[in-house]
């Protein structure tokens, strides 16, 4: 790609940007939220036209003017944010677009067919689901098989791992140094330097939609890869100052035998007891597709009960584990997604109608407060990057008065600095007295913020460790399943009394 520019209203979104790829290496693009990553590839793969510069495949100059020119060169992309028809089954979204072959298959061949290439990629799904059935691991692991099985000579991975466990991680880096190794070029985006470090061969970054340099990676480090991407030194972590909370402090968050059903009719969580207190992290580990998107549905009130109790004092503040389809509205702009939970309240309206000054006095506050990059408060929330996005949804759910923070995947596909803007945030919230409970499927993160670790597994949790002291071995063989270490400091997690004056929900 030589001198690409990419121009928006009111943003240049990538600016005169060289980039080369050889056959047979893997090559990572990093940069910040924002920084012009996802559109370049995007041009690569045909979604949109650059307005100036040139792509050369193989040495052969292509114009592509829908993704079907970029499938038929052989561009394949694994995008962040899915692009899968949530109706159809998995077998029918891997397959869809292709006019020969498999199609006529009956389904016991084509779902044989596509089990070998699953098992040959170590990469385990249910072919008769169908997508909204999935956990958002399982999604992702579609779309990787989905490129793969299209065979691409030029392979495009948009944080691939960042809904994967760490074996199925290590299982998809051994995949592409196996493509690599048949020629294929590989482009591998990603905010894990340490996974950068540990399977690419070169690095390019960008900066303000600009190319800021291409390094070998045996001649750089993880921290000058993070300064290159924002420009200043990250200082991240792990922290190990207890929480300040008095014994006789009631739970702000009580859970009490709760069982949920999940989408297909199993029972995704299983007795849960759990009690989180105001002034501390309670973070939830566990490899994703254990019950954590039931856990946060049930939590936040999107999903009933089975079985239990759940009690909670004051308001709830929710960050979904899906920004876009559970936390924005991409359609309305985000001066209206800022106010989307309060606009029926003055100031935002008087008498039955909105008071579009106020509303646009208050956004543009709270972009300079959270630091949100966007041409004006009138762009479309669906036009943001990942992490720009996500300060969308942590700016409204944060200055709004509540006692519970319930933080689901807060971080999933941000960069270094959004996350450490995100981590702050959370930090500040426990610090003012609020109770958090925190699920991620990042251990790093986990361990990073949290006071009290529980651990979720097939629905259950298996044991709770404090956050200073956890032993990340033992953490990682209880998220696999493999011991239950900790049960005996569970009795003590979940109070024979409750708040008296809490929201109570029930199901017996």
């Amino acid at each position: 790609m030589g001198r690409i520019t990419k121009r928006f209203p009111g943003v240049i979104a990538n600016q005169a940007i060289a980039l080369d790829v050889k056959a047979g290496e893997i090559h990572a693009l990093l940069g910040e939220n924002g920084a012009g990553k996802t559109t370049l590839m995007n041009l690569l793969c045909g979604l949109y036209e650059p307005d100036e510069g040139e792509i050369r495949i193989f040495g052969q100059l292509m114009r592509f003017r829908s993704p079907k020119d970029a499938i038929a060169a052989g561009i394949g992309m694994v995008h962040q944010h899915f692009r899968l028809v949530e109706s159809f089954t998995v077998a029918e979204n891997i397959i869809l677009g292709q006019t020969k072959g498999l199609w006529r298959d009956s389904p016991q061949r084509l779902h044989a067919h596509l089990q070998t290439l699953a098992h040959q990629y170590s990469l385990t799904l249910d072919f008769t689901a169908r997508i909204w059935q999935l956990s958002v691991g399982e999604q992702q692991r579609v779309e990787i098989l989905k490129a793969l099985y299209r065979r691409a000579r030029v392979l495009i991975l948009d944080e691939p791992t960042a809904v994967l466990t760490p074996q199925e991680a290590q299982d998809l880096m051994a995949t592409l140094r196996h493509l690599a190794a048949q020629g294929t070029a590989i482009i591998f985006i990603s905010h894990k330097l340490k996974e950068v470090m540990a399977l690419c061969d070169r690095v390019t970054v960008l900066r303000d939609g600009q190319r800021v340099g291409t390094v070998a990676v045996p001649q750089t480090t993880e921290q000058e890869l993070a300064q290159m991407m924002v420009g200043r030194t990250i200082k991240r972590q792990r922290r190990t100052d207890p929480p300040e909370r008095l014994p006789q402090t009631e739970p702000a968050l009580i859970l009490k035998q709760l069982s949920v059903m999940g989408d297909r009719q199993h029972l995704a969580l299983r007795a849960i007891d759990l009690a989180i207190y105001p002034g501390e992290i309670v973070g939830i580990a566990g490899v994703d597709g254990n019950g954590q998107r039931e856990l946060e549905e049930a939590i936040a009130g999107l999903r009933p009960f089975s079985q239990g109790e759940l009690w909670r004092t004051g308001n709830l503040a929710h960050i979904p584990s899906d920004r876009y389809s559970m936390g924005l509205l991409t359609e309305f702009s985000i001066a209206e997604n800022l106010v989307l939970r309060d606009v029926q309240h003055p100031p935002f309206q008087w008498r039955g109608l909105l008071r579009l000054a106020w509303i646009r006095k208050y956004a543009v506050d709270l972009v300079q407060r959270y630091l949100i990059r966007t041409p004006s408060v009138q762009t479309r929330a669906g036009n943001l990057s990942g992490g720009n996005a996500q300060k969308v949804v942590f700016a409204r759910e944060l200055t709004r008065h509540h006692q519970v923070l319930l933080a689901a995947q807060p971080t999933r596909g941000l960069d270094i600095s959004a996350t450490e803007f995100v981590h702050a945030q959370m930090v500040a919230r426990r610090d003012a007295g609020t109770a958090v409970l925190l699920i991620s499927t990042e251990l790093e993160e986990i361990l990073c913020l949290s006071d009290r670790i529980a651990v979720l597994y097939e629905g259950r949790i298996v044991g709770m460790m404090d956050g200073a002291s956890a032993d990340v071995h033992q953490l990682g063989l209880m998220m696999a399943g493999k011991t239950a270490v900790g049960h005996a400091q569970l009795a003590d997690q979940t109070p024979s009394f409750y708040p008296a004056e809490a929201d109570r929900r029930t199901r017996d």
